[in-house]
């Protein structure tokens, strides 16, 4: 597990992701067609956005999430998007990387949901409307844990590698404040992250993350797991 976890295999992963020869302009993914942008993380590379899209029920098993939207960290869009093509009538695509909001938004026109998906360039909730309230709030997050002082080098590591899970426990701290009534917070997480570090650290307030999903995929010699977390209170 440790090599699993490995923070610098991930940082290499993402350098090699970045300068792979067969590095594709457009790629296919359940089925539907999708642009892809230099600096933006490539789904062709690594199965975990489409099984995000099967535990999030935007494959059409399972039920998907309704009403409003907000994804972090969205990428190329896929999530953001398909979110919108599963009747969710409002839908906000956020993203650090200035890339991935144009990726985002080049894929929602290709689609035919660019009236009902905004992107925006955000770290994390930073520059999203005060009043912006949600049904659901996602993040497919960097779930590789760094060192607290690793500095990222480049804006495409910071798909790839959270240092001190300092992005995960904002996110996880702030996101309940962009709910509706009833509104859920979830997490894209892996084996590669360390889930239990995670959870330590919001269990002091009454916090936990509860698994909702999983599945688990076979990455070279590797087994990976994939989780969709909840985010819930004790009194939830």
């Amino acid at each position: 597990m440790k090599g699993v976890r490995s923070y610098e295999r991930s940082l290499a992963r993402s350098r090699a992701a970045r300068s792979r020869e067969d590095r594709p302009e457009v790629f296919t993914l359940h089925g539907r067609q999708w642009d892809l942008l230099d600096e933006v993380f490539a789904p062709p590379f690594s199965p975990s956005t489409g099984v995000a899209m099967d535990l999030l029920g935007l494959t059409g098993s399972g039920r998907p999430p309704s009403g409003s939207f907000l994804e972090i960290g969205c990428g190329t869009g896929v999530i953001a998007v398909s979110a919108a093509l599963a009747g969710c009538d409002r839908v906000v695509a956020a993203d650090i990387n200035p890339h991935a909001v144009r990726n985002t938004e080049l894929n929602a026109a290709r689609h035919g949901v660019a009236g009902r998906v905004r992107a925006l360039r955000s770290d994390l909730f930073a520059h999203l409307p005060e009043a912006d309230r949600f049904d659901t709030v996602y993040w497919h997050s960097n779930f590789v844990l760094a060192p607290p002082g690793y500095r990222h080098r480049d804006i495409h590591e910071r798909a790839y590698v959270d240092p001190g899970y300092e992005a995960h426990l904002r996110y996880l701290r702030e996101a309940p404040r962009r709910l509706t009534e009833g509104g859920r917070v979830l997490l894209h997480f892996s084996s590669r992250g360390d889930l239990a570090t995670l959870r330590h650290s919001v269990a002091d307030d009454g916090r936990d993350l509860r698994p909702i999903a999983s599945a688990t995929v076979r990455e070279g010699t590797e087994d990976i797991e994939y989780t969709l977390l909840e985010l819930i209170t004790a009194a939830g």
